[in-house]
């Protein structure tokens, strides 16, 4: 049955087409969640997120321009543009307020989009992510990663990915989540990924906003998350008043498919407060 209640759509917004899936409330409601993806994945790592929602609240799952099936339009990301595309759904889906939960790059795009628009934020999950900008030896990663792909192509990319995101476990006991995340690197061109690395590596600075945040915030990070540091999250909770701040035991960078019964539990009960 909740299968069914999920359904795929496309809208148009300034120069692209972004494609989503949403899952709409059974009962009246004010809620809706807005789900953003990390890179370079798609709407669908948030599927086992909208089958579990409550009936009273609406769960849109986003793909990021350029990835997934959301067109790239001008082909000039920044997490700046991703945001500012953000602000434009809300505003095309007559969406007053959203909860944003991000993972990753998910993550930088909710934060932006907080400095940006605060009045249409009224919650925030925040999964193995933080505020900091990259350093230079982040910086350089980047760019060693556009160059293996445009060198080498996705597959090999899309598999060195999978070691570095998953933890031991969660490779040994979760096939479906690896088949699907690989399949997802490999859906998106070679121009979008090396696009939305340079994105990531040019992006600001988020932390001044951390304690301006008034609004119920929940941060979870895999324990074995090879990707992001705990120091950077730790520093989260403390800056943002009020959050929550847990870690879920063998998981790595993506604990919402990792261990999703207890991401869904630790969600659904955020979902349920006011701001």
């Amino acid at each position: 049955m909740a299968e069914r209640l999920i359904k795929s759509n496309k809208i148009r917004i300034g120069d692209i087409s972004i494609a989503y899936h949403i899952k709409k409330a059974t009962e009246k409601t004010d809620r809706t969640i807005i789900f953003l993806h990390g890179f370079p994945f798609n709407k669908n790592m948030w599927r086992e997120q909208l089958e579990s929602l409550e009936d009273n609240i609406t769960g849109i799952a986003v793909d990021i321009r350029g990835l997934g099936n959301s067109t790239k339009g001008h082909g000039f990301f920044s997490i700046d543009v991703f945001a500012k595309d953000l602000g434009a759904f809300l505003r095309k889906m007559e969406i007053d307020k959203a909860v944003l939960c991000g993972v990753s790059m998910g993550g930088y795009i909710a934060l932006r989009a907080y400095q940006l628009f605060p009045e249409k934020i009224d919650g925030l999950i925040l999964s193995d992510t933080h505020a900091k900008a990259d350093d230079n030896a982040g910086k350089q990663k980047r760019f060693d990663a556009i160059q293996a792909v445009l060198n080498h192509g996705r597959r090999p990319y899309a598999i060195g990915f999978i070691a570095n995101v998953f933890s031991p476990k969660s490779i040994e006991e979760k096939p479906e989540a690896i088949e699907l995340i690989k399949s997802s690197i490999r859906r998106n061109s070679v121009s979008s990924i090396c696009a939305t690395l340079l994105a990531m590596a040019s992006r600001t600075d988020t932390t001044d906003v951390l304690s301006e945040i008034k609004v119920p915030t929940l941060l979870i990070r895999g324990k074995e998350d090879k990707i992001t540091p705990a120091e950077p999250m730790e520093e989260m909770a403390k800056k943002i008043k009020g959050a929550t701040y847990m870690e879920f035991e063998g998981c790595g960078h993506l604990p919402n498919m990792e261990d999703p019964a207890k991401f869904n539990l630790n969600m659904n009960k955020l979902l349920q407060k006011k701001s």
